[in-house]
């Protein structure tokens, strides 16, 4: 059973859940070229040009994990609302407090166990 949450908060939930969703796709859309190998023609690019290009591409990728990570997380609760199982944190089984949910619809963690998590 999804935590105790009105039928209003969970609608508000989902379609926060659902723009990020979005967000997060046109973003990893637009990382995707930055992402492309960098062409080694020493005739277009100088040397220095061609550093620069290759430290962007690696920050573009790196960039396009982190958001790979966390379009998996917001799927993944999009996935417990329907299964009923959203707002329970994963680690203690505590309700998820609605601040919390409405900062961070995705979290999979109670404010304690993240805190406890992180140190």
């Amino acid at each position: 059973m999804t935590a105790q949450l009105t039928a209003a908060q969970l609608a508000e939930l989902r379609a926060d859940l659902e723009l990020l969703v979005a967000e997060l796709g046109e973003q990893l859309q637009r990382l995707d070229e930055d992402s492309k190998p960098v062409e080694l023609d020493q005739q277009m690019v100088g040397r220095l040009s061609r550093m620069d290009a290759m430290q962007q591409q690696q920050m573009a990728t790196a960039n396009a994990a982190h958001i790979k990570a966390h379009l998996n997380r917001v799927r993944l609760a999009l996935a417990a609302m329907d299964s009923g199982e959203f707002g329970y944190c994963r680690q203690c089984d505590e309700i998820i407090a609605w601040p919390r949910l409405k900062a961070r619809p995705d979290s999979p963690l109670c404010v304690a166990c993240q805190q406890l998590n992180e140190n």
